[in-house]
């Protein structure tokens, strides 16, 4: 189970960056694509509702291991270097701390109650 603490220690690590990333958005040279990478990869982390319930075994932790990350690269690799350095400089310079917001997870909740509702009825007809 090595492997498993290591893909977890990683998938920390990769949300540590998401400091950086919405740094990234902020910039105003930064064009539409990478922003609308952003914004999901930003919004799929911080949504207090996973794809798949981390307390299921193995699966649990996939789309931390696997969604994000795939999320975070893409948005990296269509952000110009100059933009990531900048916002890797101002991460660290002004560290960020998110308050709780309630209406910010209801309407995630809502979010993804609508959109199980949407599945479960396409699966019912």
């Amino acid at each position: 189970m090595k492997w498993l603490k290591s893909l977890k220690e990683k998938a920390k690590e990769l949300k540590s960056q998401l400091m950086v990333l919405y740094y990234a958005y902020k910039d105003p040279q930064t064009k539409l694509l990478p922003k609308i990478l952003l914004l999901i990869a930003l919004s799929y982390a911080l949504s207090p509702i996973d794809l798949i319930p981390d307390f299921i075994p193995l699966f649990g932790y996939l789309d931390d291991l696997i969604i994000l990350p795939v999320l975070i690269g893409l948005s990296i690799k269509f952000i110009p270097r100059e933009i990531m350095l900048r916002s890797r400089q101002r991460a660290e310079e002004e560290p960020l701390t998110l308050k709780k917001n309630w209406v910010f997870a209801m309407l995630f909740i809502l979010i993804w109650i609508s959109l199980i509702t949407l599945v479960l009825l396409k699966i019912l007809d």
